[in-house]
């Protein structure tokens, strides 16, 4: 199991908190990223929105990009999963700043596609803002003008929402070295559409979920799986090359405790989110523009990505071994919140990972 965490870049997770000792700053973060490497995580998720959700559109929040190419520089071993939103991003400007930042990491950088939900976020910054569907087939059309950008010594595109003539990008994202023959930057997506699984399982290397318990996770990574065994064999016919299989990851929100007690206390502690808190008016913007395969309750909105279904409430050991549950049903990457972050992060560490690691 690989473990990793969403960096903070909003000051916290929690909409009830107001502040949850965790700065949406460069001083915290880099704290937090270089302190992460040290004590067991392997990689960090750098969420992009150009305004708050989680406190507020008036609260700071960092952006993803810069922040990413900072890290960059001032950490080892952690791999960066920077969001990235097709319609605020033209395909091949991204495609150079990403390839210059997987330098300064030595092959560290990777991506996390999504296509934008908040459509009053586009409003204001003046984006633009597709229907659903349109959303996946603009996101398609983008991943081919990256994707060839940093395989193609020259490269020309038409398509509906993109064009490039004569495109050249050098250099290219590192393939040797600290992560010797890896094809690109690593392509992390999500969602729960058909639009998003069929482009998933074509043109993405991992499928990361929102929480739900491993006997709901099971059943979608089967799902994903035959889709990527029929994409590749399609791809085969066609041109003789395979996709290699995906990675599966999951959404979580930690909270470990000495006591189960003390654990349900906090989950309480941190649900208790109710119509005029600072994030409550995104809830209805999220629900209305995204096709979700089950209802989402308040309680799951009180933290990112459904991350309390996930289950990882209770003691160290009861963590551990709903983990391993995790594990068999094919997850190979825990994506954490939890609060306040390097705190809770340092617990789990000595809690969960490192008796894993001993054992």
């Amino acid at each position: 199991m690989r473990y990793g965490y969403w960096l903070p870049v909003f000051g916290g997770w929690l909409r009830n908190v107001e502040d949850e000792q965790m700065s949406a700053s460069w001083e915290y973060v880099k704290r937090l990223a270089q302190r992460s490497e040290e004590i067991g995580y392997d990689i960090t998720l750098i969420a992009e929105l150009l305004l708050n959700d989680i406190k507020g559109i008036a609260a700071p929040s960092l952006d993803a990009w810069s922040t990413a190419a900072a890290l960059a520089a001032v950490t080892e071993r952690l791999e960066l999963m920077v969001a990235v939103r097709p319609s605020f991003h033209p395909p091949a400007i991204l495609a150079k700043q990403a390839a210059n930042i997987d330098r300064i990491a030595n092959g560290r950088l990777a991506l996390n596609v999504v296509s934008a939900w908040w459509k009053d976020e586009a409003r204001r910054y003046g984006a633009a803002f597709d229907e659903h569907d349109d959303r996946y087939a603009r996101t398609s059309e983008w991943l081919d003008v990256v994707n060839g950008a940093w395989h193609e010594q020259t490269l020309t595109y038409s398509g509906r929402y993109y064009r490039a003539e004569d495109l050249v990008l050098e250099p290219k994202p590192v393939a040797t070295g600290a992560r010797h023959g890896r094809p690109r930057p690593t392509i992390y997506a999500g969602g729960e559409s058909e639009a998003a699984k069929t482009l998933i399982a074509r043109k993405c290397d991992a499928y990361v979920m929102h929480g739900d318990p491993p006997e709901r996770i099971a059943p979608k990574i089967d799902d994903l799986g035959r889709r990527r065994e029929a994409a590749s064999e399609a791809l085969r016919r066609e041109t003789g090359e395979e996709l290699p299989p995906l990675a599966f990851g999951i959404a979580a929100y930690a909270i470990v405790r000495d006591t189960e007690e003390e654990a349900a206390r906090e989950r309480a502690r941190i649900t208790n989110v109710a119509p005029g808190s600072p994030g409550y008016g995104n809830y209805q913007d999220w629900i209305a523009n995204t096709k979700l395969e089950q209802r989402v309750s308040l309680e799951d909105y009180s933290v990112s990505n459904r991350g309390l279904r996930a289950g990882l409430v209770g003691t160290g050991e009861q963590v551990a071994e709903q983990i391993a549950r995790f594990s068999e049903a094919g997850i190979d990457l825990l994506l954490l919140q939890c609060s306040p972050q390097l705190e809770e992060m340092e617990r789990f560490a000595a809690e969960v990972i490192t008796p894993a690691a001993i054992v």
